[in-house]
């Protein structure tokens, strides 16, 4: 095979697996932001803060991460649906979500982070999953299972959350409540406790894709920064509140940046890829999978 063919496909492959963990981290913003309208920009907070306890909770047990992160989830969600009360509180019912609730949101990602760095240090750390250093090979093609495990597990756990808001009851009202609040009290449900339920939901989201990036690379306390602009990024270009959109869009992003990255140099991929994203917003402003206002 052409050695520039091989590197194509390994740079797409390794994209797509990428666009996993990125689906990952995204899903839970595209509930939080898409369909209830909180600017969560700690959500990659909460994901590096999972992260982080995975890999010590991998250290003393040594259980796979990505069982740790699931069993770390119901915990994250009280921790999402309490801080959505406060949100609501003090922020939300008053009608000052917009500054004052980005600005609270601001306030708990500097906590985390600052958090961590007291609670465990400014090291990095893993969770060395036991196939971790095994990789697939597809004639040319590598499959590294380090990957391959983590984008298999979130792209299943959003096809569950999919499955849950689409057929559940609880699902359906949180769709209700991004569109209509004042129907759903009609019915006599209170969009507050959907928003709570949903908000935890997505708290809970950020737990599993922390778990899938502890297995992908080491983590520190700032490691969210990176994803702060890819999470927004994706589930603007996907379209707001789609799910579907926003594992495109991811898939795509990685697919762009690994793909540049190998042929250009690391430093040009984020240009790259989100240039693509001015260019969807460009001919489709509600992005790939949004719905036309």
């Amino acid at each position: 095979m052409d050695p520039d063919l091989a590197l194509l496909l390994n740079g797409i492959v390794s994209g797509l697996l990428l666009g996993g963990l990125y689906a990952a981290a995204a899903a839970g913003l595209s509930l939080s932001f898409g369909l209830l309208d909180v600017v969560n920009i700690a959500h990659p907070a909460f994901m590096v803060l999972a992260a982080m306890l995975v890999a010590l909770l991998w250290a003393g047990t040594g259980l796979d991460p990505l069982l740790l992160s699931v069993l770390l989830a119901p915990a994250f969600w009280f921790l999402g649906a309490g801080l959505y009360s406060a949100y609501h509180h003090f922020f939300e019912r008053r009608g000052d979500e917009a500054i004052q609730g980005l600005a609270f949101f601001f306030g708990v990602m500097f906590i985390i982070e600052v958090g961590l760095v007291l609670a465990v240090g400014p090291e990095q750390h893993f969770a060395d999953a036991a196939y971790a250093s095994t990789t697939w090979r597809l004639g040319e093609i590598d499959l590294p299972l380090r990957m391959l495990v983590p984008a298999a597990v979130s792209l299943v756990a959003i096809g569950l959350l999919a499955l849950f808001l689409r057929r559940s009851f609880i699902g359906r009202a949180i769709a209700a409540v991004a569109q209509d609040r004042e129907a759903l009290r009609l019915l006599a449900i209170d969009p507050v406790r959907i928003k709570r339920i949903a908000f935890g939901l997505s708290i809970a989201f950020a737990a599993l894709a922390g778990g899938a990036l502890a297995v992908v690379q080491p983590v520190d306390a700032w490691s969210g920064h990176v994803f702060i602009g890819r999470v927004f990024a994706i589930v603007i270009m996907g379209g707001l509140g789609s799910l579907g959109g926003c594992v495109a869009a991811a898939l795509a992003f990685g697919v762009v940046e690994n793909v540049t990255a190998s042929f250009f140099g690391p430093s040009w991929s984020p240009a790259v890829a989100f240039g693509c994203l001015l260019l969807v917003l460009a001919f489709r402003p509600q992005g790939l999978f949004g719905r036309v206002a």
